[in-house]
C-alpha cells in the first residue's frame, strides 16, 4: 500500500497502518479468510498479507480504489463467471472500495484454495 508510512511487519500492522475508512474492510477479509483456512500460517509476503499451509493460499493488498485479493490464476479461472462483474487478471481480482466486499465468494475461493493447496501435497507425495 502506498500510503503507508511505517512498515509493517505483521497483517494487524499492516490493517492498521491503512486508511481508517479501508480498515474495517481489511479486518473483514482478515477474519474471513481465517475461517475458511483454519490454522493457516499468516505472515507478510511481498508487503502483503499472506496466508498459507505448506504453499500460499491468498494475498490481499489495499490500494486506493481497490483492494487486491490474489488467490492464484487456478482460482480466478475456476470462478470466473461469478467474478466477472470484477476486474480480474491471471491471478488477481480487484474489489471496488465504493462496493460491498463479497464475503461468500471470497469464503468459497479461500476454501478452493486450501483443497488445492492439500491435493498438491498429496499429488506430490504420491
Amino acid at each position: 500500500m502506498s500510503s503507508l508510512k511505517i512498515k509493517p511487519t505483521t497483517i494487524c500492522e499492516y490493517i492498521d497502518a491503512a486508511p481508517v475508512h479501508v480498515q474495517e474492510r481489511l479486518w473483514r477479509l482478515h477474519e474471513c479468510i481465517r475461517k475458511a483456512a483454519p490454522g493457516c500460517e499468516e505472515e507478510l509476503k511481498w508487503r502483503m498479507p499472506a496466508y498459507s499451509y505448506q504453499k500460499i493460499l491468498v494475498t490481499f493488498a489495499a490500494f486506493k480504489q481497490h483492494i487486491g485479493f490474489y488467490p492464484m490464476p487456478s482460482a480466478i479461472k475456476a470462478f470466473a463467471k461469478e467474478l466477472s462483474k470484477y476486474k480480474t487478471a491471471e491471478g488477481s481480482v480487484q474489489f471496488p472500495l465504493d462496493k460491498p466486499l463479497p464475503i461468500a465468494l471470497i469464503t468459497k475461493i479461500v476454501k478452493f484454495r486450501v483443497k488445492e493447496s492439500k491435493d498438491e501435497v498429496i499429488k506430490w507425495r504420491s
